[in-house]
């Protein structure tokens, strides 16, 4: 047990001190590349080295979970930027508890949805990988369809506040540390989905909508959700690769191709088009 505690706050710290990244690259860069390089794998990366300690079929369950876990944390997303519209008749102060709570609501229950549905595919024997690579293609399908159309992507005017900062580290810190702890005690299915409970993206739409406004958060939604299909791309790459190369090397060669074969691309493809003079 002693082990596993000294794994789960490994990874918890490391996963804390990746998390404070993305706040600032969306504040510097904008919503549309910050957006999209501020969800290239990281918290994922001590997950997935806190769970090798699992027998490998277990470790291969856990990774193909997580790109189920990142298209619920899509649509998690997504209610960040079709909700805020829908609130208006709420006093101002009231709106972002609104938000958090609806949110929240939409993840947990499309989270136990995606759950027993992961369940009832592996009673019929369909593989995790399957699942997950059909997953990751939904999380592709709703990124592109999200950021269709072009995107405007004020930059942020207010740096967010150190505490803000750290809070967000904190709590990614304790979710990541929580997902492997879950993985000795409820299984393989739910620390996957642990691991990807959504709390960056959570503590970035809160800190950017009280420091910048909704409209800074707002343009950074259609790219994280893109962007985190990344994440996706990683853990299934990582189900191979770290049993076969070792932790340190599996988790370097699966980040370096999911950034490649996801990252770029996305960051390629939003980056602002210059109008050519007339």
């Amino acid at each position: 047990m002693d082990e596993v505690w000294a794994r789960a706050a490994g990874a918890g710290l490391a996963a804390g001190l990746v998390a404070v990244l993305v706040t600032r690259l969306i504040e510097r860069l904008g919503g549309r590349l910050g957006g999209v390089l501020g969800t290239a794998p990281t918290t994922v990366v001590p997950a997935a080295l806190g769970l090798l300690g699992q027998p490998e079929a277990d470790f291969v369950a856990s990774m193909a979970t997580i790109p189920v876990g990142m298209w619920v944390n899509a649509v998690f997303l997504g209610c960040w930027r079709w909700l805020p519209g829908r609130l208006g008749a709420l006093p101002g102060p009231a709106q972002l508890p609104a938000m958090i709570l609806s949110s929240l609501a939409v993840w947990a229950v499309v989270g136990l949805i995606a759950l027993q549905g992961l369940r009832l595919g592996a009673a019929g024997g369909l593989p995790p990988l399957a699942i997950g690579l059909l997953a990751l293609l939904c999380s592709l399908g709703l990124g592109l369809w999200s950021c269709r159309g072009g995107l405007h992507s004020p930059g942020a005017s207010r740096p967010v506040r150190p505490a803000v900062l750290l809070a967000r580290a904190a709590l990614a810190a304790v979710a990541i540390g929580a997902a492997v702890l879950t993985s000795s005690l409820a299984g393989p299915v739910v620390a996957g989905l642990a691991a990807v409970f959504p709390a960056i993206f959570l503590t970035t739409m809160v800190s950017l909508w009280v420091s910048q406004g909704a409209a800074v958060q707002g343009a950074a939604v259609g790219p994280m959700m893109l962007g985190s299909a990344s994440v996706s791309a990683y853990a299934l790459l990582a189900a191979f690769l770290l049993p076969w190369l070792g932790g340190p090397l599996g988790s370097v060669a699966a980040w370096l191709l999911s950034v490649g074969l996801v990252t770029g691309p996305a960051a390629w493809a939003l980056r602002p088009r210059r109008t050519a003079p007339r």
